[in-house]
């Protein structure tokens, strides 16, 4: 315990990094700004310190971290287009009618793929060839509508 006593900003930094480490797994920025904390504690203790004062200014740094820091980082991290995955991202797509589609059945080619589709109008009936657009995906049945 000596060593450690003696040498008080190698526990600091050594807390730093293992906040540092487990913010990894984490990725919400809260232990990255403990960890900030625990970095300035280490420089108080390293420019002799004691251990309450280190303790104190590890605190409020940390602190001012998470309440003045994180805020804006975490919007500069959330900023951009939502990423649309799955059928919601095929919503809005062309396709090409692969059978004449109904309000009951037909088949289009969808990204690649076949897939079962259905009017999206009732009362409108889509040739085989006709270009569709996507308006909503039902279960494994894309509802279409003419496009143009």
């Amino acid at each position: 315990m000596g060593w450690l006593s003696d040498n008080a900003w190698a526990g600091w930094v050594a807390a730093g990094l293992l906040l540092a480490t487990a913010e990894l797994m984490s990725l919400d920025l809260v232990l990255l700004m403990l960890a900030v904390g625990a970095f300035a504690g280490a420089g108080t203790a390293a420019l002799g310190g004691s251990f309450a004062v280190s303790a104190l200014v590890a605190s409020v740094v940390s602190l001012l971290m998470l309440f003045l820091a994180r805020p804006s980082m975490v919007k500069r991290l959330h900023r951009g287009p939502d990423l649309v995955s799955g059928t919601t991202a095929l919503i809005g797509s062309s396709a090409v009618a692969l059978t004449t589609v109904d309000a009951n059945q037909g088949q289009v080619k969808l990204g690649g793929e076949t897939w079962s589709a259905r009017s999206y109008d009732p009362s409108v009936t889509i040739e085989a060839g006709a270009k569709v657009s996507v308006f909503e995906i039902d279960g494994a049945t894309a509802v279409v509508y003419p496009e143009g």
